[in-house]
């Protein structure tokens, strides 16, 4: 019999191609999103598709009449800024939405909930880089508040209920379908509106470092995560520190454009340098990122040349 999971978030970025692999391991998939930045298409033929949002309180009900054995938990509002600007939309969809799936969860008797969180938001003003899981959290968006709140509702529903749950602490993903929303956008962004003969903007002098590791390795690691018993938070990037103009410079050569990029102020606020260690994702998991940056940005440039209106 095969096993039924519920994929919230699953017609976006990484929930789409999360549910092509979740089919292919032979899984009952059933994808709750609301497409507010999902695509309707994206979702692959053969999973069930439900449009409703995560704040909905009738979402009690598709867990109830599917009782799924495990939920990935993607579904967010995602823009950093917008989380800044307005913290109350954002706790209504990445807390108390969030509240809803867990109190669905348990009304279900789901076993196991795998929660896409940030690492690249929950660790703020740090000098340990590759930063570890076990570092204090002192999250400075409301985005990166609520990630790690969330992450703190599920430890204690193992404590009350029993439910396990792992949180993957994502570093900057990227790859194909990547939209235009979110700091974790850059390369999809630039791709684009180089693609338009558009100038991209980097925000300050580009030498602010990120972490940036491809979707297809994101994906592994939740079925990682799936199939093996872990409990708790890791950290899912490369432990490489890349510069945005290093990003710029790659995503040029693989276009074999000549668009250089404007320069705007520097976001308030930013954090100057991001990687993550990634060793307990190793250890626990069996999981390492396995496609390169360079060979990344090849694979994204050829999907967006492939998909460009």
């Amino acid at each position: 019999m095969r096993q039924t999971v519920i994929v919230t978030g699953g017609a976006g970025f990484i929930g789409s191609q999360l549910v092509q692999r979740l089919l292919k391991e032979r899984c009952h998939v059933v994808v709750i999103d609301d497409l507010s930045t999902g695509r309707r298409e994206f979702v692959p033929k053969g999973a069930k598709f439900v449009c409703m949002s995560i704040r909905d309180p009738r979402i009690a009900k598709i867990f109830l009449r599917e009782k799924p054995a495990l939920v990935f938990h993607l579904a967010a509002q995602i823009d950093v800024r917008k989380s800044v600007e307005d913290p109350i939309s954002d706790a209504e969809t990445n807390i108390h939405g969030s509240l809803r799936i867990l109190e669905a969860c348990v009304r279900s008797g789901v076993k196991k909930i795998i929660f896409s969180s940030s690492g690249g938001a929950i660790y703020h003003g740090l000098n340990i880089r590759p930063t570890p899981e076990n570092v204090p959290c002192m999250p400075m968006s409301p985005y990166g508040v609520a990630k790690f709140a969330f992450e703190l509702y599920l430890h204690a529903a193992c404590h009350n209920y029993g439910i396990k749950y792992v949180a993957l602490r994502y570093a900057n993903v990227y790859g194909p379908r990547q939209g235009l929303k979110g700091e974790a956008g850059v390369i999809g962004i630039f791709i684009q509106k180089m693609l338009r003969g558009v100038r991209p903007t980097i925000f300050g002098d580009g030498k602010q470092t990120r972490d940036f590791v491809y979707v297809d390795d994101v994906i592994e690691a939740n079925i990682l995560a799936m199939k093996n018993g872990v409990h708790g938070a890791f950290n899912i990037g490369t432990a490489k520190e890349v510069s945005v103009n290093r990003v710029d410079a790659l995503i040029r050569a693989a276009l074999g454009g000549r668009i250089r990029p404007a320069h705007g102020p520097a976001n308030p606020g930013e954090e100057r340098r991001a990687a993550l260690d990634c060793t307990a994702a190793k250890k626990g998991l069996g999981w390492r990122p396995r496609v390169g940056l360079e060979e990344g940005i090849k694979r994204t440039v050829a999907w967006f040349r492939a998909n460009s209106s």
